[in-house]
């Protein structure tokens, strides 16, 4: 399976979280073909297609944002203090090229420690250098507030997989508009509304806990990704055994709606999707947020390799398959269904 163009391209676009505009301004392009495109103040984008019954919403989620950094300081020597907007260890982030969003546009940087030794660096302990000679030649280009992602643009790989920044979500954004497209094609009984939201991976709310209580749909599905358990160090008890190649997977826990984790299990066994079982206290996903909003939610991800990376791996096939279980999931959907426990 090749990469499509569409998901090469939102894998190249720049968006750390809360400059996520690359993101949605290709969202908006794409869903404004065949659903009805808004935005909202917290940056979030929404596609809504009208199902066949009329009233009821189904939602559809999926964070643009990916791991970033954010420049909070220029030192006379032209080299930036920066902090992590996400989960960006520092020693993952020592020595990787980035691109900030910076005045005028990007601008390509290295970052760099400024300690030696084999203790792992703080934050405190890195720089941005973007080659500048002083403050002033730095401050041309950057300046505080503006934030920027570590580089890695798509690389196609054996077997159907991709390496990539960013497959952290673009792939849960990506299947979301496929998923969106099919449905607008052929209607199923609920409305269904496509959310792409804002700042997931700051943990600070503002995108998918408004979106959700705003849209306040009937049922919810969020696209994620989540560790695969096929590389060395990773314990499969620790999550659920989550393996490239295998399908998506499924997520059972006490914030997943027990009957929306049992209907897009039906519906993969169904349609002959092949799945795995997640399980935990906490889905450290933008599900948590809709549940907290009251709205019954499940959650499907597509397993992934070396998360939070500029390298992060991905099967093309799992991401296919998700996005064509949330579909089923969608027409499987009766008028009256409920979801009261």
């Amino acid at each position: 399976m090749a990469l499509p163009s569409l998901l090469d391209e939102l894998l190249r676009a720049t968006a750390p979280s809360g400059a996520e505009d690359a993101v949605m301004a290709i969202v908006r392009r794409e869903a404004a073909a065949f659903a009805e495109v808004e935005s909202d103040v917290q940056g979030n984008t929404r596609a809504r297609v009208a199902g066949t019954a009329g009233g009821r919403t189904l939602a559809l989620l999926a964070h643009a944002d990916e791991i970033g950094l954010i420049v909070t300081h220029v030192h006379e020597d032209g080299l930036a203090s920066v902090s992590r907007l996400a989960g960006w260890p520092a020693k993952s982030a020592a020595g990787r090229r980035v691109t900030v969003l910076g005045r005028n546009g990007p601008v390509p940087g290295v970052v760099v420690r400024t300690t030696k030794g084999e203790k792992d660096p703080d934050w405190t302990d890195l720089r941005l250098d973007i080659g500048a000679a002083d403050a002033a030649a730095a401050l041309a280009l950057v300046e505080p507030g503006d934030s920027g992602v570590v580089s890695g643009d798509p690389v196609e790989l054996a077997g159907g997989r991709v390496m990539s920044k960013s497959l952290d979500n673009r792939v849960g954004v990506y299947a979301g508009l496929e998923t969106l497209r099919r449905l607008a094609a052929d209607p199923p009984a609920f409305d269904v509304a496509l959310v792409v939201t804002a700042r997931e991976e700051t943990g600070l709310g503002g995108g998918a806990d408004v979106a959700a209580r705003a849209l306040g749909a009937d049922v919810a599905i969020v696209f994620e990704v989540t560790y695969a358990a096929d590389v060395p160090g990773v314990d499969p008890g620790d999550w659920g055994n989550s393996r490239l190649g295998a399908g998506p997977t499924v997520f059972r826990g006490p914030t997943i709606h027990p009957a929306v984790a049992a209907g897009l299990r039906a519906a993969a066994e169904g349609a002959g999707i092949a799945y795995s079982i997640e399980a935990g206290k906490s889905t450290f996903s933008d599900s948590e947020a809709v549940h907290v909003a009251g709205t019954p939610v499940g959650l499907v991800s597509v397993p992934l390799r070396y998360m939070h990376t500029p390298n992060e791996i991905v099967q093309l096939s799992d991401v296919d398959a998700a996005s064509r279980l949330v579909e089923a999931y969608a027409r499987s959907l009766e008028p009256d269904a409920s979801f009261v426990r």
